[in-house]
């Protein structure tokens, strides 16, 4: 494995959404992931090509019965090896299952416990279902998510899972496995998508606190669509490009490119008063051209312009095949690594796993003898697809 946490072993209790997207991040990183599946999953030998689900990548997969005993103890084996273990699960399904942070940290005193959930391990919400559009809506985000006039419009859900979730949940693991090395302690990360999304939301905190945002007006504020400088005009094809001429320098050079330049209704840029009705003339200018030739017009100069592109077209467009930001591995087409590091570069080393694919493989690189392997496919506590 190449990467900065390269030397880094981690076990992830296999889940959904935010939780295999941290994994996958560690995994990226360089961190040895160990993904451990359900044993009830495996439903038969593991096929030859990969597992579509790309947020998999760069893990081996083994699948154990945590409902058996002997599942339960080849887990707290592999968790006295383990840097770090994250899980989804809701509140006390890890205690119950006797693979708690208490039983855990027995086992390895240096171990980081990662926990994520919607709510958080405690509080009135802790034991309810919920997901990423609920999360958003009492971290008191979503309120502010949506154009004037219209109800709140839920965004992909982006912006709980991932950003409030899994990617809160991999800085936390990084954050505790640092301290880890000075204290030579483990502990647990409680992670949750309401307190990542309401910190996500603390530019806002601050400009309504300035007075520079109205948190009762909807899309009318700067950076929520009620500046005409800062929004997505459709074009005479039904294609989108997106504007954020926010400082004075940029705007001017909207003005010049767009031919505005000399209208005196233009020249007052932060006249809330006139943002929808200078909205209104900025949409019959950008329906006058095609996105591609607006792209012709606007890109490389200082307007802050990009075309709106589909995922497709991001994976193709000229800048993203430059940085390499897209990569294609066996018919894949996905996201590369992110960040990019100068010396301890990441890379993609696995193709996404299927469920107990390197359940034997795993067992036996870390460690456990052969018959005991092979008396826990027996029992059923582990299988190997």
């Amino acid at each position: 494995m190449s990467g900065p946490l390269a030397g880094y072993r981690v076990i992830e209790i296999a889940g959904i959404g935010p939780g295999p997207f941290a994994a996958m991040l560690l995994s990226d990183m360089g961190a040895e992931v160990i993904r451990v599946e359900r044993a009830g999953a495996v439903r038969g030998p593991a096929p030859e090509t990969p597992h579509p689900d790309i947020s998999r990548r760069g893990r081996r997969n083994i699948a154990l019965d945590l409902k058996h005993p002997d599942g339960v103890a080849t887990l707290l084996d592999l968790v006295a090896q383990a840097d770090a273990l994250i899980e989804g699960f809701r509140p006390g399904v890890m205690e119950r299952l006797g693979v708690g942070p208490d039983e855990c940290l027995a086992r390895n005193p240096k171990l980081v416990f990662g926990r994520m959930t919607g709510w958080g391990q405690d509080g009135p919400y802790s034991s309810a279902a919920g997901h990423d559009i609920n999360y958003i809506a009492l971290a008191g985000a979503l309120a502010h998510f949506g154009r004037a006039g219209q109800p709140p419009t839920p965004p992909m859900n982006m912006v709980g899972d991932f950003g409030g979730g899994g990617m809160f949940l991999a800085f936390g693991v990084v954050c505790a496995l640092l301290e880890a090395q000075r204290s030579g302690a483990g502990q647990v990360v409680d992670t949750a998508m309401v307190d990542g999304t309401a910190t996500l939301m603390t530019m806002f905190w601050a400009l309504s606190q300035m007075g520079v945002h109205d948190i009762n007006k909807r899309g009318e504020n700067l950076l929520d669509t009620g500046a005409h400088f800062y929004d997505v005009y459709e074009c005479s094809d039904g294609e989108y490009v997106s504007i954020g001429s926010i400082e004075p320098q940029f705007y001017a050079e909207l003005m010049r490119l767009t031919g505005l330049e000399a209208d005196p209704e233009f020249a007052a840029q932060n006249n809330r008063e006139q943002w929808p009705h200078l909205k209104q003339r900025l949409s019959e200018v950008f329906r006058s051209k095609s996105r591609a030739e607006w792209c012709e017009i606007m890109e490389h100069t200082d307007v802050c312009f990009a075309p709106v592109l589909r995922m497709d077209e991001a994976a193709a467009h000229p800048h993203n095949v430059a940085r390499g930001t897209f990569v294609e591995i066996a018919g894949l087409t996905q996201p590369a690594p992110a960040p990019r590091f100068s010396r301890t570069a990441p890379t993609i080393d696995r193709l996404p796993a299927h469920d107990g694919q390197h359940t034997v493989e795993v067992l036996a690189e870390w460690g456990l003898p052969q018959e005991r392997i092979e008396a826990l496919v027996e029992s059923g506590a582990a299988r190997q697809a």
